[in-house]
């Protein structure tokens, strides 16, 4: 009777094993569902860490100006691959331009001559005079508008020249050159731009066109290793471009603040630059990446 009483305890397939199986499956059920709750957690989580740090970001940038990616890596004590991924985002969204190294506020419209002239004045008075001493006499030579070009301008004045010939769409540089007698001025038609006393349009690009220049001195508002030089306005960028085209050599006059930094047009690559003159404030990172892309960088 002991046996048998023992015997059905112990075969397979039991009571007691049936009666055990049920209370397995439910357990590994609540387990799995327990996990699940814990990832979706975390991955919510996760999701505002990373929306909370694109908010600072986003304020910083406000703030600054401008941001790099070393910067933001330290302060958020993530890796510098994560902060790239953000600031790619928050691109996407037009929240920010990516810059070499960094990011910087978009920059669409542009800003009046008359606000220009009060910003890094004594950088493009020196700009201005480092730039005039590479004109030579008999030379033609072509002067964007903008304020380091006009800057250029006020110092032709005191060249040891005899004869020069100078184009230019910018109605304040015409003005500025136009009572001195061994230069000659010729000025682009077309469409006048009222914020930067420019012209610029089909009509511009027509005249152009039909000259050949020894050099071309080119204002911009954006500088950036990877896109190249910006301006906020598309014909002007356009024009800009036939500029380059039509020059034997380019130098882009621009005081440090314009480094780093991406405007809505593009005229052309680094690539077409000769020179580079600047003032002291550029940073080191920057001198490099110019000169890696074998421009002749001249710091005042």
């Amino acid at each position: 009777m002991t046996r048998s009483s023992e015997g059905p305890r112990s075969q397979p397939g039991g009571g007691g094993s049936s009666g055990s199986g049920p209370r397995s499956a439910g357990g590994a059920a609540v387990a799995t569902r327990t996990q699940a709750a814990k990832n979706a957690s975390g991955g919510a989580t996760n999701r505002m860490l990373v929306e909370e740090r694109r908010r600072k970001i986003l304020q910083m940038l406000e703030e600054q100006g401008s941001v790099m990616v070393e910067e933001l890596s330290e302060r958020f004590s993530v890796s510098t691959v994560t902060i790239r991924a953000d600031l790619a985002s928050l691109e996407r969204t037009g929240r920010l331009v990516r810059s070499h190294g960094g990011a910087v506020k978009p920059q669409v419209y542009d800003m009046p001559l008359g606000v220009k002239e009060t910003l890094h004045r004594r950088e493009k008075s020196r700009i201005g005079q480092a730039a005039a001493r590479m004109i030579r006499d008999g030379e033609t030579v072509l002067l964007d508008s903008g304020t380091s070009t006009a800057a250029i301008a006020r110092e032709v004045k005191a060249l040891p020249l005899r004869a020069l010939t100078v184009i230019t769409n910018a109605l304040n540089i015409a003005m500025e050159l136009a009572g001195l007698r061994h230069v000659r001025v010729i000025m682009l038609g077309g469409m006048l731009r009222e914020m930067s006393y420019s012209l610029v349009g089909p009509h511009a690009e027509q005249i152009l066109e039909r000259f050949h220049v020894d050099r071309l001195f080119l204002g911009v508002d954006g500088v950036d290793p990877e896109v190249g030089l910006t301006t906020p306005d598309v014909l002007e960028a356009k024009l800009n471009a036939l500029m380059i085209r039509v020059s034997r050599q380019v130098i882009v006059v621009a005081d440090s603040s314009k480094f780093g930094r991406r405007s809505l047009s593009k005229i052309s690559d680094l690539d077409a630059v000769h020179k580079v003159v600047t003032d002291r404030k550029i940073s080191a990172e920057m001198v490099r990446a110019l000169k890696a892309a074998n421009i002749d960088v001249i710091i005042v």
